[in-house]
């Protein structure tokens, strides 16, 4: 596995080793020894989610207050854009954002960290996308930072006007108001 960091040192691209050839592909996609190897983090998964959405969807900004979670996510079929939010108040990158594409055919997954907002645009027909977490859902702790905050700035690759939103999503908090970590 290869780990690149990216413009926020704690959120870190992984790439598997994928062994291919005619008759399909092999990959490793998750070991935890290796993850710790690699990246200096113990991290214990305590759930996997699966999420499948239709071409233009946005999900997020989502995060945990409290029962905080750390995510491992990759996409199973389709092509993503993946964004993490720091919001931890303390951080010298307190308030930027990364962005990576993610795809069944790129094999690379995102490592985001606890204490920050993540969500993702789908740029596929659909996209089935699979998580790891590190700590449970806790709807009572979920926040949502509104996706489209100008203070945010996200550069999303929208292929319309506007993506597709849940009710939740549309209701996000802007940052100047949203909880945040200290």
């Amino acid at each position: 596995m290869k780990v690149i960091p990216t413009e926020i040192p704690e959120v870190l691209l992984l790439e598997p080793q994928v062994y291919g050839d005619h008759r399909g592909f092999f990959m490793e996609s998750f070991n935890q020894q290796v993850f710790a190897d690699k990246t200096g983090l113990e991290r214990t998964f305590v759930q996997d989610n699966h999420s499948r959405s239709k071409g233009g969807i946005l999900r997020g900004l989502h995060y945990q207050i409290q029962a905080t979670q750390g995510k491992l996510l990759r996409v199973m079929q389709g092509e993503i854009f993946d964004v993490a939010v720091d919001l931890r108040r303390n951080s010298a990158t307190f308030g930027q954002w990364v962005g990576e594409i993610l795809s069944a055919e790129n094999h690379r997954q995102l490592w985001i960290p606890e204490g920050f907002a993540h969500g993702f645009y789908v740029m596929s027909d659909s996209a089935d996308v699979l998580y790891k977490t590190t700590d449970y859902y806790a709807p009572q702790h979920e926040r949502t930072v509104l996706w489209n905050d100008p203070d945010l700035a996200i550069a999303w690759p929208l292929a319309g006007p506007a993506p597709i939103l849940s009710t939740k999503d549309q209701q996000g908090d802007r940052l100047a108001e949203a909880a945040v970590f200290a």
